[in-house]
């Protein structure tokens, strides 16, 4: 057999063989993706949903955003809010924490936005309403949309308690979409008492750790300027701002409010609030992160 037809032949039984290796490495991936689908197949375990959102974590700034819908039009605002907006602003590093529908009032509905800092707040924002997912939709919201300046800037009372990020309502374990109910109260403190104002209410908040009751957060005004003045933020402060998510109306009844009710009247009568505090009780939107999960999921007890 002539030289050259020898040396073609041991190079192709090279190439063959390499191909061979790949083909085998492929089968074996393959192998172990099939079984990582089989049990990702499966409805993911409560510890998992949670340890997908660790990296979610640490927004020390939050807007608290209560807008004014034109009449009739709050469900198509829903509808818009829920399909354009919270993915937009997860990608850009900020967080929408939850939306809802306000009870008592058709016209409100109220989100909070949360950023890592002050610093990436005009930055986020920027990006967002600079950008091409705003330009495209703006005319149509902003036509139903006569209020949006109803904001309070704030932070976590606790640089380490901030309001938990909870994952993304699944379309096909959660088709119903996002249950529970929100309450948020809000205090209008005396400036200068903040800080003892924020320990009794602290101790009074202390009564709402009960089943079906999960807190979600304490919130106080972020005293500084407004480094993205093009969205205008309350200066009437300060503010404290309680938030709970409530597993269904029986427990905000017969269980939440009467303890609402009391802390409300005692830190009144303190004298360190300029006004009587609100409370302000709400529904998740369909796609809204905060709602009610179980304690199991939650990785808490009441």
């Amino acid at each position: 057999m002539p030289r050259t037809v020898r040396a073609a032949i041991r190079h192709n039984g090279r190439i063959l063989m390499r191909h061979f290796k790949q083909l085998l490495f492929g089968v074996a991936v393959c192998l172990a993706s099939g079984a990582a689908m089989s049990a990702h197949d499966k409805p993911a375990s409560e510890a998992t949903l949670m340890e997908s959102v660790q990296h979610l974590r640490d927004y020390q700034v939050v807007e608290f955003r209560r807008y004014v819908t034109a009449d009739g039009k709050r469900a198509n605002f829903v509808k818009y809010f829920d399909a354009y907006f919270p993915e937009a602003f997860e990608q850009l590093g900020a967080m929408v924490f939850g939306q809802f529908t306000e009870r008592g009032n058709p016209k409100r509905f109220t989100w909070l936005r949360g950023f890592r800092d002050i610093n990436a707040r005009p930055i986020v924002n920027a990006a967002f309403y600079y950008g091409p997912l705003w330009k495209e939709h703006r005319v149509k919201v902003n036509a139903i949309l006569p209020d949006s300046d109803n904001v309070m800037l704030l932070r976590p009372l606790h640089l380490d308690q901030g309001i938990t990020v909870l994952p993304a309502v699944d379309p096909v374990t959660e088709d119903h979409g996002a249950h529970g109910v929100v309450v948020a109260q809000i205090f209008t403190v005396k400036k200068g008492s903040e800080e003892a104002f924020a320990k009794l209410a602290e101790a009074a908040f202390s009564a709402y750790r009960i089943e079906g009751v999960h807190p979600a957060g304490v919130l106080v005004t972020l005293d500084v300027p407004n480094n993205f003045p093009q969205l205008p933020i309350r200066a009437d402060g300060p503010f404290l701002v309680w938030l709970g998510v409530v597993r269904d109306d029986a427990v905000v009844d017969r269980q939440l409010a009467p303890r609402l009710t009391a802390a409300e009247q005692s830190l009144f009568a303190t004298g360190l609030l300029r006004n009587a505090p609100e409370r302000v009780v709400m529904d998740p939107t369909p796609r809204s992160r905060l709602r009610w999960l179980s304690d199991a999921t939650m990785g808490t007890s009441p």
